[in-house]
C-alpha cells in the first residue's frame, strides 16, 4: 500500500516524536522562567516577560522557523568570521527545530503557568512559611503540585498544538515523517496515500497523548473534588 516507504515514514515519525519531546522540555523551562518574570515584583523583569510572550505569540510559527534557521545561521557565520573562524557553520535542522519550537511554545506555556500560579491562594504559601518551610520547600511541596494540576488542561492544549506544528519543521530540511511522506508522494505521484498515512500517525500520537495527560490530571486531582464537597 505504501510502496515500500512505510519504514521510512516510521523513521520520520520517531524523529517527529523526539523533536516534539525535546522542544516541549525546552518550552517548559522557558515557560517557568517566563512565568517567574511575569510574576516578579521587579517591573523591568515583568515587562521583559510580557514582551517575550507578546512578541512570540504575535508572529506566525513558520515565519519564526525560517527567521531563526536562516537568519540565525547567517548571524552565527558572521560572528564566527569576525572572530577569525573562516569555515562555514551549518546549523543542524533538528537542533534548529527544537530551539525554535521550544522558544515559541515557551511563550505560550509561560501564560499557562502564570495563570496556574495566580489561581493558588496566596495564604497557602504564607501558611507553609509559618510552619517553618523555606522558600524552595514552599514552592516544591505546596505551590508546584497545585500549579501542575491547574496547568495540565492548558499544557495539554499546547502539547497537542506543538506536536502538530512539528510538521512545519520539514521546510528547513528536517527528515521528519512529513518530509518523508512528501518525498514518497513525489516519487509515486500518490500524495493522498502518504499524507493520509501521516495524518493517521499524528492522530494516533495526539490520541495517546490525551490518554496520558488525562491520567495525570486525574492523578493530581485525587482528593480535590472530595475536599470541595
Amino acid at each position: 500500500m505504501l510502496h515500500g516507504y512505510g519504514s521510512s515514514i516510521l523513521e520520520g515519525a520517531w524523529l517527529t516524536i523526539n523533536l516534539a519531546l525535546s522542544a516541549m522540555a525546552m518550552a517548559i523551562v522557558l515557560g517557568l522562567i517566563g512565568a517567574a518574570f511575569r510574576l516578579s515584583p521587579l517591573k523591568w523583569l515583568a515587562r521583559l516577560g510580557e514582551g517575550y510572550t507578546t512578541l512570540i505569540r504575535g508572529i506566525p510559527d513558520l515565519v519564526l522557523i525560517l527567521l531563526i534557521f536562516y537568519g540565525g545561521q547567517d548571524l552565527v557565520n558572521r560572528l564566527a568570521l569576525a572572530l577569525g573562524y573562516t569555515h562555514y557553520i551549518d546549523i543542524d535542522p533538528f537542533m534548529a527545530g527544537v530551539g525554535t519550537m521550544g522558544f515559541i511554545f515557551g511563550a505560550y506555556l509561560s501564560e499557562t503557568f502564570r495563570g496556574a500560579f495566580l489561581a493558588i491562594h496566596s495564604g497557602q504559601g504564607e501558611a507553609g512559611a509559618a510552619y517553618g518551610m523555606s522558600g524552595p520547600q514552599v514552592f516544591r511541596r505546596i505551590l508546584l503540585p497545585q500549579m501542575i494540576r491547574l496547568a495540565i488542561p492548558g499544557f495539554t492544549n499546547n502539547w497537542l498544538v506543538l506536536t502538530k506544528s512539528t510538521a512545519l519543521i520539514s521546510v528547513i530540511g528536517l527528515q521528519d515523517m512529513m518530509f518523508k511522506a512528501k518525498n514518497a508522494a513525489d516519487a509515486t505521484h500518490e500524495p493522498f496515500t502518504f499524507f493520509l498515512a501521516v495524518a493517521a500517525l499524528y492522530l494516533m500520537l495526539t490520541s495517546l497523548s490525551l490518554l496520558v495527560l488525562r491520567y495525570l490530571e486525574k492523578h493530581y486531582s485525587v482528593g480535590i473534588k472530595a475536599a470541595e464537597l
